[in-house]
């Protein structure tokens, strides 16, 4: 998921950590891992 464009990144102040992936526009996916799956995943505009 650490590919040019996605801005993959950990969300600061989350425990359990989030993160966010870029989709298009000020929109994010963002999500948790739990055991090496994607869960509580949220499709926001959080800018």
């Amino acid at each position: 998921m650490n590919l040019p464009g996605f801005n993959f990144h950990a969300l600061n102040g989350f425990s359990p950590t989030r993160y966010s992936v870029h989709v298009n526009g000020p929109w994010c996916l963002t999500f948790e891992f739990e055991d090496g799956d994607a869960v509580r995943v949220d499709f926001e505009q959080y800018h």
